[in-house]
């Protein structure tokens, strides 16, 4: 296979790419030529199905909650594929609570989920990419780390500390070559927003000048972009895709 700039075909992996965002984002970066890391927690037929439908992807299980795993799933993607240049941090819950009803151990696990493994995951793929002289990490944020959301304190907190976070290990990383950027989508289409009442989706598209749901697509195009050459200029930012509900 070759990669996007003709030779040796590099290697991304893309974390939480069984199903939605993930995925997309997974088929995106297999059409541009990558080797795709497919990781999952616990769906692994539909990440086997996502493999199937790019050449030369590989699923790899892990519980990224647990930080051994995730130096183990660095440790195991070099291994079977090769040094890691693109690493995209998708995987996450989300667990929504009024804040006089939220429960501590509900915002540790948002943390464990959804933070922690960005820094483990970008701290241990780093290693590799410093001694190549070149990578990409890109973290998928929210635009509610943004502007916030009712019955969201907790999510949103973890998302704005990514992007935080992006914005700092772009720095230190800079000098090595490495691109740190951030994607934040908006309302995306989903399985749970498909779920949701018609007056509750009345009231999303109300918020969206372009008065639709984004897509899983719509994101894995700015994370396409994000790891190709034509982004090799940019660092420490974050793409917002959300139909116009928030611009920055």
């Amino acid at each position: 296979m070759s990669s996007p700039s003709g030779s040796v075909a590099k290697v991304a992996l893309v974390t939480g790419a069984s199903r939605g965002i993930g995925a997309a984002c997974a088929i995106a970066l297999g059409q541009a030529g990558y080797k795709v890391a497919v990781h999952y927690r616990g769906a692994e037929d539909k990440a086997r199905a996502i493999c199937e439908k790019i050449t030369g992807a590989v699923p790899f299980k892990a519980d990224l909650s647990d930080p051994a795993a995730c130096q183990e799933l660095i440790k195991v993607v070099t291994a079977e594929m090769g040094p890691i240049q693109v690493l995209v941090n998708n995987a996450g819950v989300s667990i929504d609570q009024l804040l006089p009803f939220a429960k501590p151990e509900d915002f540790e696990t948002l943390l464990s989920t959804n933070l922690k493994p960005v820094f483990l995951l970008s701290k241990f793929a780093t290693k590799g990419m410093i001694r190549a002289k070149t990578g990409r990490i890109i973290n998928i944020a929210s635009v509610v780390g943004y502007t916030g959301n009712a019955g969201q304190s907790m999510y949103s907190a973890t998302k704005g500390a990514i992007t935080a976070f992006t914005k700092s290990i772009a720095q230190d990383l800079a000098q090595f070559g490495i691109l740190c950027n951030c994607v934040a989508p908006g309302f995306i289409q989903t399985d749970m927003t498909d779920a949701l009442p018609d007056q509750a989706k009345e009231s999303i598209l109300a918020k969206i000048p372009l008065k639709r749901l984004g897509t899983p697509e719509d994101i894995a195009a700015a994370v396409a972009f994000l790891a190709g050459d034509s982004a090799k200029y940019i660092t420490g930012s974050t793409i917002h895709v959300n139909g116009g509900m928030f611009t920055n």
